[in-house]
């Protein structure tokens, strides 16, 4: 677990006394509805991220300490909350967002493309023959590797849209102004 009890994360700001570099746990997040798009990209590049724009919050900051998570809010008065690991976005653009994030908690690519980036779920393996019905012919022809979310059944494979957003992930050009 992240040794942060009670301090909150601004972005760019380091903690004084705290080893961000290597966490012992995996790094969890719960965002507010105003990042629903960072939300997908840390769900792209493989952590486990909560969000629903329904969440108000009092639920927010509920789930962020009974599942141990960190916040991830545009909201100063939620960012005060007692009690919670946060990490209060100021920027509106995703890119800067994302870099903030990553600068403060030493995020990876290790995972990426290992979660649904609608529901959150860790994505299984699917057999080729069986994403056959579930795929447009011309890419189940084209590809050989599917992943399905079990939760919610979307099918990912790796084509033209996996190759920009890994593009994204590398040159950290996440598309738009807007988070």
């Amino acid at each position: 677990m992240l040794a942060l009890a009670a301090r909150r994360l601004y972005l760019g700001e380091r903690v004084p006394g705290l080893d961000m570099t290597v966490p012992t746990a995996p790094v969890r997040f719960v965002a507010d509805v105003m990042l629903g798009r960072l939300a997908r990209w840390l769900r792209i590049l493989g952590y486990d991220t909560l969000y629903s724009p329904t969440l108000d919050d009092p639920e927010l900051a509920r789930i962020a300490r009974l599942e141990d998570r960190i916040l991830l809010t545009a909201d100063v008065e939620l960012a005060r909350r007692r009690g919670l690991r946060v990490i209060l976005v100021s920027d509106d653009r995703i890119e800067a967002q994302l870099r903030a994030v990553s600068r403060e908690l030493r995020l990876s690519v290790h995972e990426a493309f290992s979660r649904c980036i609608n529901c959150n779920t860790t994505l299984v393996e699917l057999d080729r023959e069986e994403a056959r019905p579930l795929v447009p012919p011309y890419v189940f022809a084209t590809q050989t590797r599917f992943r399905r979310c079990p939760r919610c059944g979307k099918v990912f494979w790796r084509g033209t849209h996996w190759a920009r957003m890994r593009a994204a992930l590398e040159s950290g050009d996440f598309g738009g102004e807007n988070g």
